[in-house]
């Protein structure tokens, strides 16, 4: 079998739901409109799927300039984006920045989906942030990195662990990847990728990605759902740092265009000698 994309997906509003693609353009912070907004509190931090769950059946949807925002109960919201105006501080966890503010008919909306005051900001002109790792890079209001690459070959593997506990499988869309890889035989072959190219676009390992309890949220509901994934994860995939880990993040060596069903080719693999194989 061909190794190949299997499923692009980008997150124009960070922990809300994604939209997947069949094709997009690769710029230097990730896929296009990736994490391009962010909802936050009244101090300006940053709100999640591990405090704010309901945030998974929030859809948004960029569409000729503007920006479209859907939920359960109540009317959809069509904003025109503003990249440049009044900027607020932000924080997404260690990271402290500034977004630009996206009015007040998107703080009442988010408001009142969250049942708690919050506004929604963007990503200003100005904006550079660098991104850590193996590679180095940048990154819009991601967590730390411009993508999270993940494979069927993973989900496979670790499906395969749940259902012997009797327990349901859980579909991909827990981990809220970017690229998603099909061909690969092993699970968790991503973890040993260090260089690919997709498309006339190339991506580097930054680090492996230690996952919190998102998860454990059904992105269908917006409701917890646990203890699967995580419960399985750590009889196997424990980060000698602490937690467990699925997936890889990664950095834009070089933007481009990419889309399903591109060939995916490694151009440099972890070197074997100092390569542990999968965490125990």
């Amino acid at each position: 079998m061909s190794v190949q994309v299997s499923t692009l997906v980008s997150y124009p509003i960070k922990g809300c739901a994604g939209t997947t693609t069949p094709t997009t353009e690769v710029t230097p912070t990730g896929l296009r409109h990736d994490r391009a907004w962010m909802v936050v509190d009244g101090d300006g931090v940053f709100r999640s799927q591990r405090n704010e769950p309901k945030l998974a059946v929030v859809r948004p949807s960029v569409v000729d300039g503007r920006l479209r925002v859907s939920a359960p109960d109540i009317e959809d919201l069509v904003l025109d984006v503003v990249p440049d105006g009044q900027r607020r501080p932000v924080r997404v966890h260690n990271w402290d920045g500034v977004g630009v503010d996206q009015g007040q008919a998107a703080a009442d909306w988010f408001s009142e989906v969250l049942g708690e005051p919050s506004r929604l900001v963007g990503l200003p002109p100005e904006h550079v942030r660098p991104s850590t790792g193996e590679h180095e890079g940048l990154t819009g209001f991601a967590d730390a990195h411009a993508l999270l690459v993940t494979s069927l070959a993973s989900l496979d593997g670790l499906n395969g662990r749940i259902l012997d506990k009797g327990a349901e499988p859980v579909p991909m869309n827990r981990f809220r990847p970017n690229i998603v890889i099909s061909g690969w035989p092993e699970p968790h072959t991503e973890d040993r990728v260090r260089r690919m190219a997709i498309g006339d676009a190339e991506f580097g390992y930054a680090k492996i990605c230690v996952r919190c309890a998102v998860p454990m949220v059904d992105q269908a509901t917006g409701r917890r759902a646990g203890p699967e994934p995580i419960r399985s994860l750590a009889q196997y995939r424990r980060d000698p740092g602490g937690g467990v880990t699925f997936g890889m993040k990664a950095v834009v060596l070089r933007p481009g265009t990419i889309s399903v069903g591109d060939a995916v080719t490694v151009g440099r693999w972890a070197d074997v000698s100092s390569f542990a194989g999968e965490p125990a």
